[in-house]
């Protein structure tokens, strides 16, 4: 018994700091219950106080930090002379704090100064950063706006290319006694710097080629944003593994391009104010002094680009599952950069039960390596889907542009040799038809997009004069759109049309024809189950085509939303059709760290079945 005893008090000793140190912090803090106040002046004076231990302070002294922080918390909201009665719960052990609190009369502005000098003077931001301080005279005083204007003059100056800039002035005086405030605020930007020469290491790709990427050119007024663009601009060609841009700040201008910590404001006659600590600091006239000697009238700022190659060869695999196709793997690998011209190359392996594809595309960047270049594209398929059995082969050679207002093109010569059994119809066809595209794809968060819309217009004709199987003329177009209201609701629309002009249906391969139904078009029905049929009920492919949808979104909660849809559309012969199929459905979203998940249920209102259908497929809309 006796040697027990000793080990039994030690576990209770030792469970009971255990217990101690399991506490939380925030458990030991001392609450506070407060009345006179209320929003975000109650909030401040909590926030201050939460940290404050009781049991660390003599009663005496707690009561003076008590009132030090309260006084503090409501300084910034103009008050400055609250009458403040605190009572605790326990004079030996305080927990906790009651406060009534009397906000006395705030402090009102009464002068308001600020005043810009240097090239800045005349740089409308800055104006305006002034004009839209949000306090006017007789106002209770804020400390925030102040603070506010202050960090936003400071940006400003950096990202306009301001380096000399300093304050010469910055006070906030308050006359407690008289109820007033006074606020001072002046900035001497000094001259403001150009753009000087770029100079770029570790490049394998033609220096040329990267400086045609430039959003500046030499002499133009300083902004980083246009620093970051080049920035941005440079991992857009996927030539490189990593990327600086970067003004060259020497150790003195970088100095003077950071703000000093200068106390900001001074209180007259108000006790218990703390005072920012100073550190040492550079007297201001001599900085002044000093950066005045030698310079120039007009000053540069040089700019240095160091980069790395990106690896010469990239692997990718892909897994999915989609109830068109069932699973399907994709395989990829790309040459971002093959040569100091910085031409690419990329391989597509796509394999699936009814579509196997290999694709390849040779890109040769001109001048504009992001904006202009030409296209070699080829590639191999092998469809066996509901009557079609099919294999293609494709080359075609073009020339692709992207514009400034988003839109792309491309002209394009194809050649197409295909071998195919459509329905009881069989025939090989080769075909030789120029082609040319726009479309603009517009998303915010790709992933899962709150806001995008996608056009696409494609025109392609053919003619027997240069030796192709079939004349035709083919035209495409379709339009997605993707808009949210408020936090919880998304809705998206999607309309596609094509049509064929051709006096010699049977030679236009299946690749060319049109089908519709699907996970992505029509849901309820199969995967280009819908076309017109031949006399034994095969499909034989449409002319014409029209589908559409609409769908609304709501989430059910965090990553989950819910789904109503509305599809019609179908593939026939004679413009315009007499009826389209319909279906509607309810659906499931889920937004993974893959991409959106999509599980649709959809009924089909023209079926001889009149079956539901599941839908599934993964990755975003567009």
């Amino acid at each position: 018994m006796d040697n027990r005893r000793p080990l039994q008090g030690g576990l209770l000793y030792w469970g009971s700091a255990l217990v101690m140190l399991t506490i939380p912090v925030s458990a030991l803090a001392l609450d506070a219950e407060i009345e006179g106040i209320e929003g975000d002046m109650a909030d401040n004076v909590e926030i201050y106080l939460k940290n404050l231990d009781g049991r660390e302070y003599s009663v005496n002294r707690l009561r003076a930090e008590v009132m030090r922080l309260t006084q503090e918390a409501m300084r910034v909201y103009g008050y400055y002379e609250p009458q403040i009665e605190m009572q605790f719960d326990d004079e030996e052990t305080p927990e906790e704090v009651a406060l009534v609190i009397d906000k006395g009369e705030p402090v009102r502005l009464e002068v308001i100064d600020f005043t810009l000098a240097g090239d800045a003077a005349n740089d409308e931001p800055f104006q305006q950063a002034i004009d839209d301080y949000p306090q006017q005279l007789d106002d209770v005083l804020l400390h925030e706006p102040y603070d506010s204007l202050k960090g936003r003059l400071q940006a400003l100056n950096i990202q306009r290319g301001y380096f000399d800039w300093q304050f010469t002035d910055e006070r906030m005086e308050i006359r407690p006694w008289a109820h007033s405030a006074r606020l001072y605020l002046g900035i001497d930007s000094g001259p403001r710097y150009r753009f000087g020469k770029v100079a770029i290491h570790g490049n394998h790709i033609l220096e040329e080629r990267l400086r045609n990427l430039k959003p500046f050119d030499y002499g133009d007024p300083y902004l980083a944003s246009e620093v970051a663009e080049f920035n941005n601009e440079l991992g857009s060609t996927e030539w490189f593994g990593s990327i600086s841009v970067r003004p060259r700040l020497d150790r003195q201008k970088g100095a003077l391009a950071l703000p000093e910590h200068d106390s900001w404001w001074s209180a007259l006659d108000v006790e218990e104010i703390p005072m920012p600590e100073q550190g040492p600091r550079i007297n201001r006239q001599a900085l002044v002094s000093a950066t005045s000697l030698y310079s120039p009238e007009q000053p540069y700022m040089p700019i240095d680009v160091v980069v790395t190659p990106a690896d010469r060869h990239q692997f990718e695999t892909g897994i999915g599952y989609a109830t068109d196709v069932g699973p399907r793997l994709q395989f990829s690998w790309e040459q971002p950069w093959i040569n100091r011209y910085g031409h690419s190359l990329d391989h597509k392996l796509y394999l699936s039960g009814p579509d196997q594809q290999f694709s390849g595309t040779y890109n040769i960047p001109l001048d504009d390596p992001l904006r202009d270049s030409y296209r070699l594209q080829y590639g191999l398929r092998n469809q066996d889907i509901e009557d079609t059995e099919s294999f293609e082969s494709t080359i075609d050679f073009g020339r692709h542009w992207v514009f400034d207002n988003d839109w792309e093109q491309t002209i394009y010569l194809r050649a197409t040799y295909e071998d195919f059994t459509q329905g009881n119809e069989s025939n090989q066809v080769l075909l030789l038809y120029p082609g040319v595209q726009w479309t603009r794809t517009r998303t915010r968060n790709p992933q899962f997009p709150t806001w995008g819309d996608r056009q696409t217009l494609n025109l392609q004709y053919s003619s027997e004069a240069w030796g192709s199987d079939a004349e035709f003329f083919r035209m495409t177009g379709d339009t997605a759109w993707i808009r949210k209201w408020g936090d919880d609701n998304r809705f998206i629309g999607r309309l596609g049309v094509g049509m064929i002009e051709t006096d010699d249906f049977s030679n236009i391969p299946p690749s060319l024809r049109f089908f519709t139904g699907g996970d992505t078009t029509v849901r309820g029905y199969s995967y280009e189950s819908l076309s017109p049929e031949d006399e034994n009920g095969k499909l034989t492919g449409g002319q014409n085509l029209l589908a559409g949808s609409v769908e609304a979104q709501r989430r059910i909660t965090g990553k989950w939303w819910g789904a109503v849809f509305f599809d019609a559309g179908d593939a026939f012969t004679d413009w315009w059709p007499d009826e389209v199929n319909k279906s509607a459905g309810l659906g499931v979203r889920w937004i993974s760290p893959v991409g959106p998940i999509r599980l649709d249920l959809a009924h089909p209102f023209d079926d001889d079945d009149n079956s539901v259908r599941f839908h599934f497929a993964i990755g975003p809309e567009f």
